[in-house]
């Protein structure tokens, strides 16, 4: 992209420190050097592929330790105990992986979604698609991705900055799409054939 806005730079360290725009430019480009489609998962299709098959909070069982994420270990969850508390990201699979072979679902840095923040899920699809439009909106991915416009953009996933109950798979949060988050990066993903 010809910069790294990255606080924690590292070969191996999650890029961070970049907005929803920046992330759909990415995978744009990614697109223009490969000729494969790639793009910011739904919330649905990111909470699937951080459980990897279970119904626990956390991928790893019922509670979290910084043995096995990067978060704040000054904060407990359940009956985890204190922890490390490493102050910046850590190098991708310095922590187990899921069952899916993913690492760093849980903690590290926020991700990036495509869906809009909704409070709720009233009225959200059930198809695990991105959720693109407002109540009164019928815009398109194509709409939302190539505008410029700021709005709310869902985040998951949990920071190496946050408490260990903010990085429980179910846990959402939002950030405006043209915010630098310092604890927000992304995953993207592609879609295979079949």
């Amino acid at each position: 992209m010809g910069n790294n806005p990255s606080e924690f730079k590292g070969d191996n360290r999650p890029v961070e420190n970049v907005s929803w725009h920046d992330c759909v430019a990415f995978c744009k480009r990614l697109f223009e050097k490969t000729g494969k489609a790639y793009r910011l998962p739904s919330e649905a299709e990111w909470e699937y592929a951080c459980r990897a098959g279970t119904t626990t909070p956390f991928y790893f069982g019922e509670t979290i330790t910084t043995d096995l994420a990067n978060y704040d270990g000054n904060y407990t969850y359940a009956s985890g105990p204190k922890g490390v508390y490493r102050a910046e990201t850590t190098d991708v699979s310095s922590f187990p992986p899921n069952a899916f072979g993913l690492y760093d679902m849980h903690g590290n840095v926020w991700e990036w979604c495509a869906d809009l923040w909704h409070d709720n899920y009233d009225g959200a699809p059930t198809d695990g698609s991105a959720w693109l439009e407002k109540k009164s909106d019928k815009g398109s991915l194509d709409y939302h991705t190539n505008s410029n416009l700021t709005e709310e953009r869902l985040l998951c996933g949990g920071s190496f900055d946050g408490n260990p109950d903010l990085c429980r798979a179910a846990v959402r949060s939002w950030y405006s799409s043209d915010g630098h988050n310092w604890c927000g990066g992304f995953r993207g993903c592609a879609d295979l054939a079949l």
